[in-house]
């Protein structure tokens, strides 16, 4: 499978196109529409999110509510763009548009400008902003509809925000996230979500931004996607770059990941158990269900860690590109917090890794096809329903 998007923050629209998938899988617009409202999701979003309504308009690859086997088109509008045309738009016009000289610490603005021989740090920006996130999370929707019939369902949620950590759950399962997006940052635990929001209006109010932590769980896989044969398939390492290419995440983990590298080795492992009903089955799940590059047939666990944002109300120093004078950091329209609105894309990333995964295995020219492949597979190894 391949995901391209295209598009900038400020420009005309977004665009997604996803290859790969078989024929014959059932979409619902609605759900679509639904995972990219709970992208604009989170206490600390900005005013941007009160100008765009995201929806997406499927203009290839669909028939009637079925995908037909080819590449599948998606469009999502910016609103925002009719604020902007004489600055984004894609032909010349005749207004003059002053450029932007001051980039951000922490933002791609510099090394884009270097890298590609550009004056303007607008021509960087507007493709590196997280806006670009939409048209993975329309991607990502349609890969999740194709895992839901495959029996597999992606969820996610905030477990740290700054200074603020949500107990720890080991034990949840996909009924535990039916009112996730009820909370205003999306977190499981009432009492950390309630001390997240005053950190979000606290830090909000001394002008900074705010990082944190998201969890991705994936439930109902199969054990064996992705392979230990060589690097490129190893499904955690496929999972890493998915979570790392989020804007603003710094670090990414499986399972109990870096924790379990300060235990010993009767600590850090899944004891392997068996019985007739269960077949193979495991206890724990330090591992966060993948075992060499390969799916266990665990609950998949991911975490991603993202940085406070680049772009500060009160900017942080700079050196003006044009003049090389001290200055401030440009100052645009920005959030405070989008942890919660990272953990929708990282379903997204995690749901189209597992949907390729599956892709690769099983292959497919229409959806029966898949589900018959899966079964036959299921028989073979033994792997009851769970």
């Amino acid at each position: 499978m391949k995901l391209t998007t295209a598009g900038e923050s400020h420009g005309p629209g977004l665009t997604c196109i996803v290859e790969g998938l078989p024929a014959g899988l059932e979409l619902e617009r609605e759900a679509l529409d639904r995972d990219l409202a709970r992208r604009q999701l989170g206490h600390g979003r900005g005013g941007r999110m009160k100008i765009e309504r995201d929806r997406v308009d499927v203009t290839a690859g669909v028939r009637h509510g079925r995908t037909l086997g080819g590449p599948i088109a998606l469009q999502v509008a910016n609103r925002d763009f009719a604020n902007w045309e004489e600055r984004m738009n894609p032909w010349p016009v005749d207004a003059e548009t002053a450029e932007v000289h001051l980039p951000r610490p922490g933002h791609a603005d510099l090394v884009g400008t270097q890298k590609y021989g550009l004056t303007d740090v607008r021509d960087i920006l507007e493709r590196a902003s997280a806006r670009e996130t939409a048209a993975r999370v329309a991607g990502g929707a349609v890969a999740k509809a194709f895992l839901a019939v495959l029996g597999v369902s992606v969820f996610s949620h905030v477990i740290q925000i700054t200074s603020v950590q949500a107990p720890r759950r080991d034990d949840l399962v996909p009924a535990d996230f039916d009112g996730v997006d009820d909370s205003p940052v999306r977190c499981l635990d009432d009492e950390a979500g309630r001390a997240m929001v005053a950190e979000i209006n606290q830090l909000r109010k001394a002008n900074e931004s705010l990082g944190g932590v998201f969890e991705v769980r994936a439930f109902g896989l199969v054990p064996g996607l992705g392979s230990h044969v060589s690097w490129q398939e190893r499904l955690d390492g496929v999972l890493g770059q998915a979570i790392l290419s989020i804007q603003a995440v710094k670090a990414v983990s499986i399972g109990d990941g870096l924790e379990v590298a300060g235990l010993p080795g009767s600590q850090a492992h899944d004891e392997i158990f068996y019985d007739d009903e269960r077949g193979f089955f495991r206890r724990t799940n330090r591992a966060g269900g993948l075992e060499g590059g390969m799916t266990t047939g665990d609950p998949l666990v991911v975490r991603g860690a993202m940085k406070p944002l680049p772009t500060l109300t009160k900017p942080l120093r700079s050196v003006d590109i044009s003049t090389h004078e001290p200055a401030e950091a440009l100052r645009e329209r920005t959030d405070s917090c989008t942890v919660p609105a990272a953990g929708v894309v990282g379903e997204a990333m995690v749901a189209f890794v597992l949907a390729d995964a599956y892709r690769t295995k099983f292959g497919g020219d229409h959806i029966d096809d898949v589900r018959g492949a899966l079964n036959a597979y299921r028989e073979r190894i033994g792997w009851p329903a769970r």
